[in-house]
């Protein structure tokens, strides 16, 4: 092979690198500005959507009770808006997010593989969703009342303890609910993405599902509240998906099996 031609193999096979690259800054640059835009929006209309975060304690207290939030430094409340602000943009941004790996990795997979890892895709963001839902609607109403009975009040002789929450604090409470039930809601999608992998099976996670309740639990309790509540709360839930985990890689398999035979009867 002369010079010429060396040269010219060697720029067409940098020429798709760098196709790929300058296609994957471009999605980059999307997801940046999606966060950048949502970043700015979730700042301007922080106060309403902590009002929004408030409400769980709210609805304990009601709107009569003349209660009260604090923030103790002079940066606190402009630093609890800017980490509000980031959390909500990183929220909003994470399905588009998802959209934009799936549109720069599927035009390199066969049907087959696309067909496969579409349907993760889309639960993924859908299972977070749940999750957090999961954690403001029911865990946080029945965690804020069990801590919030701790108050006292009426006794002779004796100072009130009543509750004045730190707007920064409460702030950081909520995000680690939402955070750790959202992201333990993604157990089917991780399964999956093993099972798909050759790394377990089925059979595996069946043989294992006692450590796998006592693993579970165990988490549940350093991620949530010290509350036996939200430690069930979170620690049930996840255990239902771990068996629907089971189903569909049994699911998965069986027609992994059949696409096997299909293609081997054809061969022959």
């Amino acid at each position: 092979m002369s010079a010429a031609e060396l040269k010219d193999s060697h720029i067409s096979n940098k020429a798709p690198l760098l196709t790929h690259l300058i296609e994957l800054r471009r999605r980059l640059l999307y997801c940046f500005a999606f966060f950048a835009l949502m970043f700015a929006v979730s700042y301007f209309f922080a106060e309403q959507i902590y009002s929004f975060l408030q409400q769980p304690l709210y609805q304990i207290f009601g709107p009569d009770s003349g209660r009260r939030m604090i923030y103790t430094g002079l940066h606190e409340a402009f630093f609890t808006y800017i980490k509000l602000a980031f959390f909500s943009a990183t929220f909003c941004t994470l399905p588009i997010a998802l959209i934009q790996v799936w549109k720069f990795i599927a035009p390199g997979m066969y049907k087959r593989e696309q067909k496969a890892l579409s349907p993760l895709f889309i639960a993924t963001p859908i299972l977070f969703i749940m999750g957090a839902a999961l954690a403001f609607y029911v865990v946080m109403p029945l965690a804020w009342e069990f801590f919030i009975s701790f108050e006292s009040s009426g006794q002779e002789a004796t100072i009130n303890v009543e509750l004045e929450a730190k707007m920064s604090e409460y702030l950081a409470l909520v995000i680690r609910l939402i955070l750790a039930f959202g992201l333990c809601f993604e157990l089917p999608v991780l399964l999956l993405v093993l099972a798909k992998a050759g790394v377990i099976d089925a059979q595996t996670l069946k043989d294992y599902r006692k450590h796998a309740i006592v693993a579970v639990f165990f988490i549940a309790a350093l991620i949530t509240p010290p509350d036996l509540i939200s430690q069930i709360a979170l620690g049930v839930p996840i255990l239902a998906l771990y068996e629907l985990s089971i189903v569909l890689i049994n699911w998965t398999q069986a027609d992994k099996e059949r696409v096997f035979r299909k293609e081997l009867d054809q061969s022959t």
